[in-house]
């Protein structure tokens, strides 16, 4: 019981403190984005860059201090960026 109290004290903090905001179109990968990659075997993947909270690999979500992200951060449509040891080519962002 103690847990679960400790758990909704929590969320009420987080969700107190959270604030809304709406991704910039800036031609950048930024917080919000959903960006479209592709990897050097050929494999396309697109994940949107969101808080750590939200953040859910496999439905395609990954937080904004995850490796990828911050590989991907400040780089637009046509860059490059080196994740998990491989190169990755921006395709697009949303």
């Amino acid at each position: 019981m103690a847990r679960a109290a400790r758990d909704v004290r929590y969320y009420a903090a987080r969700r107190a403190s959270a604030e809304l905001t709406e991704p910039k179109p800036t031609g950048a990968v930024t917080f919000g984005a959903r960006v479209t990659f592709e990897r050097e075997d050929g494999r396309r993947q697109t994940y949107r860059i969101v808080g750590e909270d939200e953040a859910e690999p496999s439905r395609g979500t990954v937080s904004y201090v995850s490796p990828l992200a911050r590989a991907l951060m400040g780089k637009g449509v046509g860059g490059e960026a080196t994740v998990a040891g491989g190169a990755v080519e921006i395709l697009s962002i949303d």
